[in-house]
């Protein structure tokens, strides 16, 4: 099948997430694109979506909204799943579902959206961005599980391989 994974990250992160999810279906022999949500100007062409998005300030990136809203009624058509990454540190915080997750979700018609884990590195941050970090106490360090990515991208990966009226 011909799968596109699509994420919204301002500082990384979460794409290397997506990679993982990405090469974890071109292992199980789909042909994967990697483009931005920005960058894709219809979804109509491939079999499947991945959409992944970093949380800001409780939200999924506009980036990535605003594809789901372009793109929606294609989107339904299609088998899609949706992953974030956000929150960080053991036990993750904060540990409440972003506001939009559960309408993006509904308005791409992906099931069970996943949170993974994320990142948080502050050379990277603006001052607005440490600013944040420091009003919420968000604590610094990589708390990504790739195990769990692989084992969720293997999932994507079995159920895009039974057959299409079961997907």
């Amino acid at each position: 099948m011909r799968v596109l994974v699509t994420v919204a990250s301002r500082h990384g992160a979460t794409r290397e997430i997506g990679a993982e999810v990405a090469a974890v279906l071109r292992g199980a022999g789909h042909t994967v694109e990697e483009i931005d949500p920005d960058e894709v100007e219809h979804v109509a062409d491939y079999d499947a979506v991945v959409l992944g998005s970093a949380v800001y300030v409780g939200r999924l990136a506009v980036a990535l909204r605003d594809l789901v809203e372009r793109q929606g009624a294609h989107l339904r058509s299609m088998p899609v799943w949706l992953f974030w990454s956000g929150p960080v540190g053991d036990p993750p915080m904060p540990p409440t579902v972003p506001d939009d997750v559960d309408v993006v979700a509904r308005h791409a018609g992906a099931e069970d959206p996943k949170c993974f884990v994320g990142r948080l590195e502050r050379a990277g941050l603006d001052l607005s961005e440490r600013a944040l970090v420091a009003l919420t106490s968000a604590p610094v360090g990589d708390f990504r599980d790739f195990d769990e990515v692989r084992t969720w991208a293997v999932s994507v990966a079995e159920e895009l391989a039974r057959p299409a009226a079961t997907v």
